[in-house]
């Protein structure tokens, strides 16, 4: 049997050649060491290209412009790590649904390098690849070389996470806290919106969250409900409050019963110590977790995510503003539509009524409505109104899911801002949606 070979953190930057294509982990299971050291190689190098998913690392090959010209980066999904350096010219956005991300990438390009972040092997030579699955298993199965960072200080979780080293081409012993992010406050528009949701949440019902203050103002507010369950592409600090509370317990779940299923985890050293060796917990793959048909199999599924704006016929802007790239679809479109698969299944899509925007000529920030006549030209469509169900702002909540237009605009204006609902209305009838 094959055993993978221990190497040190420059001899695993030293098998990177000219042309490479390198995959890494996604948000916590990103591979520190590597991306942190890959400018070393920036001497000796020439067009190599790394893909990443919700990066936490600031690695100097794609922060420092002096490195644009020998490194590309492409991500499934921004943050602000991705948003600063992209104006160097070298990074680029791979439009994707979650859970066909790796699979389409695989179509497009041959990954000559694998690396991500996992537990220590154990005495039986297994390692966990601990805080995510979204894709990393398609990719390490077609690439070239499978690197692990192993480190002592993530979670052993379970589910579909298990690797032999056998299957390993080297690992890189490292020594660094798994990432972790707080978990955001909810304000009181966030509670306006999420105590709409939650009234909406049955008894029995499984959920998916995402991050943020809307989606812990939402899960704030189910103290109280019973036997709910998890089917949700990220599992969250918020989440594990509740199931400590006894209010998360998978005993109705229709799927996968009495586990609670994400592909990936992310939130407070307390959700990591959690999952730890935890069976009631199942890390499964993106490509089957976030498959709509996969999670219409769940009854009474409820979807809940945000989005940046929407107009008046329900096309859901989510990842960009404009032209400029924010974060990505992620899972928007793959739970949306899952939940209206579901027998009794609920999506829900929340967004502030208004946002303060900085005026291009004057330079000041002005309050401006989320909820649009058009959208803002070459702002992504997200979630298509095909697609859209439930719309909340910290005005009211509505229901589109089989209206025509005309409907959807009254009922988009009607939790709008009062201050932009004449203005609204006007260029609704000037779009021909309404009519005098």
């Amino acid at each position: 049997m094959k055993q993978a070979k221990f190497i040190t953190v420059k001899e695993m930057i030293d098998l990177v050649k000219d042309n490479d294509q390198i995959v890494v982990g996604m948000a916590a299971a990103e591979p520190q060491a590597f991306m942190n050291n890959l400018h070393l190689a920036g001497d000796r190098v020439n067009h190599v290209t790394v893909t990443n998913c919700l990066p936490f690392a600031y690695g100097e090959f794609f922060i420092d412009e002096k490195w644009s010209h020998k490194f590309n980066l492409d991500g499934w999904f921004y943050t602000n790590v991705l948003r600063k350096a992209h104006e160097h010219g070298n990074i680029s956005f791979i439009p994707n649904c979650l859970h066909y991300a790796g699979n389409k990438r695989l179509y497009h390009v041959h990954p000559n390098i694998f690396i991500t972040s996992t537990t220590m092997p154990d005495e039986h030579g297994f390692v966990s690849l601990s805080l995510s699955n979204v894709y990393e298993k398609e990719i390490m199965k077609q690439a070239d070389l499978v690197v692990f960072e192993t480190n002592k200080h993530f979670p052993r979780t379970l589910g579909d996470v298990e690797v032999h080293v056998s299957d390993v081409d080297y690992l890189v012993e490292v020594d660094y806290p798994a990432p972790t992010i707080p978990s955001e406050e909810p304000n009181e528009k966030d509670f306006l919106i999420g105590r709409q949701i939650a009234d909406r949440i049955n008894d029995g019902d499984t959920i998916q969250l995402g991050i943020g203050g809307m989606p812990n103002a939402v899960a704030k507010s189910l103290y109280g409900k019973k036997d709910l369950g998890i089917h949700t592409e990220m599992l969250t600090s918020e989440m594990v409050n509740l199931i400590k509370a006894g209010v998360i317990n998978g005993k109705r779940k229709t799927l996968n019963n009495g586990k609670h299923v994400a592909c990936f985890a992310l939130g407070d050293q307390a959700l990591y110590d959690f999952i730890d060796n935890n069976p009631s917990v199942a890390i499964m793959r993106g490509s089957y977790v976030n498959d709509p048909y996969v999670i219409g199999q769940n009854d009474n599924q409820v979807s809940i995510n945000a989005t940046i704006e929407i107009d008046l016929t329900g096309q859901c802007a989510s990842e960009s503003i404009g032209t400029r790239q924010f974060s990505g679809t992620g899972g928007q479109s793959d739970t949306a539509i899952g939940a209206q698969n579901s027998k009794n299944g609920r999506s829900f899509i929340a967004l502030y009524s208004t946002a303060m925007v900085r005026n291009p000529i004057t330079g000041l920030k002005e309050e401006k409505s989320k909820i649009v006549s058009t959208l803002t030209p070459g702002a992504a469509v997200s979630l298509s109104r095909n697609d859209v169900d439930y719309v909340v702002t910290e005005y009211g909540i509505v229901q589109l899911r089989g209206t025509n237009i005309r409907e959807r605009a009254q009922m988009l204006i009607s939790i709008a801002h009062p201050k932009f609902r004449e203005q609204l209305t006007k260029e609704a009838v000037e779009c021909g949606y309404l009519h005098e």
